[in-house]
């Protein structure tokens, strides 16, 4: 590591807050701050804009927030970022229009511009009904900027194989826990009611759908609790379910209450580009998982080993009722998770390909 190196990151929302971000930039600063290197993260929305955003109403408000960002981070990368060897950028610089900010990065004033992105972010996802949006959004910037940058780090190889089409130094560095100073706790399993479990953001919560009629089915039969973890409650036809605000301060426990955790997925290819957070969660906290087969799923479970990828409502049934009714069995594919997670999935397994990212 060069006696020069500084970092500037340029991250979307405010510190503590959106998991992505979280855990592909925010967890990576003691071991920064161990390797004696200087850096400074910048969100372009502070956080009172975050916290109304996603609430109805308040457009004024919510406009004055994203012109401040937009003002702000003008000002860094026009003088702040001199101070700086290498930039890196999560997901994007800012949230609407063309990669401006990164092209003054790394075209004009030639920094080393790392690109770190955990979705398939090139793909549109808004309706025909919400054209404005498509536009403003410029889903056409992510080949630009993985054009431009230094190095890409996506967050799994459907990612990666879509940004060597415009780089040459494409880096695959999965999302991580922390699992000596956060998720550090492993599910002590027991012959208890056992709950299954869904964690995830109000914008996945539609995943769930297609896996409720199989979860009805089964508490007609069987003595379980379902329990979501989410920053919003749903709606669901359950009749013993639980809902869980997400608080980080115990989200670790939180996740500790459930017994079986599962990742249902559509097969598209949005969901191609999901990184598997919620299999990283689960089975790092010696929870066995259920999930479907797409994309990265397929890596991280090992078939009857720590967990069953299930591709239809038989497969979900199946399985559920075997890991309910055992016990041992939830041990033992729990157990095994821990330990892949620990050699492939945890911050200790993947800081020397971070920060060689900035030699």
């Amino acid at each position: 590591m060069s006696a020069d190196t500084k970092i500037l990151f340029l991250v979307p929302y405010p510190l503590g807050r959106a998991p992505s971000q979280r855990f592909r930039v925010e967890l990576y600063e003691p071991y920064l701050q161990r390797a004696n290197i200087p850096y400074t993260i910048v969100p372009f929305m502070d956080e009172h804009t975050w916290k109304i955003l996603y609430q109805n109403g308040g457009t004024i408000q919510k406009a004055w927030g994203i012109t401040k960002g937009y003002l702000k981070r003008l000002k860094t990368v026009l003088w702040d970022v001199h101070g700086y060897s290498h930039v890196f950028v999560h997901r994007e610089a800012a949230p609407l229009g063309p990669p401006l900010f990164e092209w003054i990065v790394a075209k004009l004033w030639r920094k080393k511009m790392i690109y770190d992105f955990d979705d398939a972010i090139w793909i549109p996802n808004t309706s025909s009904a919400n054209k404005l949006a498509g536009w403003l959004k410029a889903f056409w910037k992510v080949k630009r900027i993985c054009k431009w940058a230094y190095s890409v780090c996506p967050g799994n190889q459907y990612l990666c194989n879509y940004a060597a089409q415009y780089n040459n130094n494409v880096v695959l560095l999965p999302t991580c826990v922390d699992m000596e100073r956060g998720h550090n706790k492993v599910k002590e399993h027991g012959d208890h009611k056992v709950v299954v479990g869904w964690t995830g953001s109000h914008s996945t919560l539609p995943y769930l759908n297609p896996v409720m009629p199989v979860l009805e089915e089964l508490q007609r039969e069987l003595d379980f609790k379902f329990a979501v973890i989410a920053d919003k409650k749903p709606k669901l036809p359950l009749k013993n379910w639980t809902y869980i605000p997400w608080n980080a301060a115990s989200e670790i426990d939180d996740l500790l209450t459930m017994d079986i955790g599962i990742m249902p997925l559509q097969n598209d290819p949005w969901s191609e580009g999901k990184c598997g957070f919620k299999l990283i969660q689960y089975l790092s906290a010696g929870i066995p998982a259920l999930a479907s087969p797409v994309g990265v799923n397929k890596t991280i479970i090992e078939e009857g080993t720590n967990g069953y990828l299930c591709d239809s409502a038989e497969d979900w049934k199946k399985h559920l009722r075997a890991l309910i009714a055992d016990a041992q069995l939830r041990a033992r594919l729990g157990k095994a998770g821990h330990e892949k997670m620990l050699r492939e999935y945890s911050i200790r397994s993947q800081v020397d390909k971070f920060l060689h990212l900035f030699t």
